[in-house]
């Protein structure tokens, strides 16, 4: 049983599970099913022994809103399991269907609790083991700068964590931090965009995940990745190189231009007009065409970091 309400220490457990399940099993059949909604008979089929022999792993999520019968049928099951066959129960806790995890709990489940961290010195505990396990250490002034920064939720505590040892390894003074969290709070959906017209894929994904982290809005990192785009196209377009002329027949300020110039290069126009499309494309996907809009960012900036790689590769192609 995977019980708490502290969705990542979830997460982890069932994680756990299943690595220690595949290592000792490699060929197991891994069947993950959502319990809300979940009809019997296709439990049934899950827990029923293959046609082929083997282990299986389980993995029944959010078993506090399973059904009455679907309930008992856990229950009955962990009356008399199977062998060959590895059952996970996640319960997000609270008090519906308390009973299943009393009755998992009687025949003996192994129980892995994961309790919402609440307090202050849980959750520095917590930080300060994830930067022991990234193989850095931190200092107690760093730590609480740290959780002040970015707050209570794990995950971004989690990453935080680990991004600061990848970047300034050893140990963690509050300096490190200070210099980390000022650099993630500037992102902004120009800073993914120059990333990406630079051909720069991981900056570019990092910085559209801290933006989108930060609550910067998915239209206006698409606006900005459409300005940047056709911006470096209108640019690359003129024959002029002199910024001075660029402005003046752009209508465009002149810093303006100088940054597009640097961005234009190792684009050809063909691969501009493939990334315009692009970011079209983007433009009606965060306005409601995809499901996930964070999804659709993510894509697009991979597509365009691509469109420009392979630009690179033709012009070397074509220079030889």
């Amino acid at each position: 049983m995977v019980v708490g309400e502290e969705e990542l220490l979830r997460a982890r457990a069932v994680a756990g599970v299943r690595t220690a399940v595949l290592e000792r099993h490699p060929d197991a059949e891994v069947h993950e099913l959502p319990a809300q909604g979940l009809p019997v008979g296709q439990l049934g089929d899950a827990l029923a022994p293959s046609l082929f022999g083997g282990h299986r792993l389980v993995l029944v999520d959010g078993v506090q809103d399973a059904a009455t019968a679907l309930a008992d049928a856990l229950t009955g099951y962990a009356k008399d399991p199977d062998p060959d066959l590895t059952l996970v129960i996640v319960h997000s806790g609270g008090k519906r269907n308390e009973a299943l995890l009393k009755a998992f709990r009687a025949a003996g489940a192994a129980v892995d609790d994961c309790p919402k961290i609440t307090s202050p010195g849980d959750r520095a505990a917590f930080v300060r083991n994830e930067v022991r396990s990234s193989g850095g250490r931190i200092t107690p002034d760093a730590l609480t700068a740290l959780v002040d920064a970015v707050g209570n939720d794990l995950r971004q505590l989690s990453s935080a964590a680990s991004q600061l040892v990848s970047d300034f390894g050893g140990t963690i003074d509050a300096d490190a931090v200070a210099r980390f969290h000022r650099g993630q709070a500037e992102v902004t959906g120009f800073t993914v965009a120059e990333k990406v017209l630079v051909g720069d894929r991981q900056g570019a994904v990092e910085s559209l995940r801290w933006a989108l982290d930060r609550g910067v809005a998915h239209v206006l990192i698409a606006d900005a990745i459409a300005d940047g785009v056709r911006t470096a196209a209108r640019v690359a377009t003129v024959r002029s190189s002199n910024p001075g002329d660029l402005a003046r027949a752009l209508k465009m300020p002149p810093w303006k231009v100088k940054k597009a110039q640097a961005q234009a290069r190792g684009w050809s126009i063909d691969g501009l007009q493939r990334a315009i499309g692009v970011a079209a494309e983007l433009n009606a996907d965060v306005k409601g065409a995809a499901a996930s809009a964070d999804y659709a960012l993510e894509r697009a900036v991979r597509r365009i970091v691509q469109i420009r790689a392979e630009t690179g590769r033709e012009r070397a192609v074509r220079g030889r």
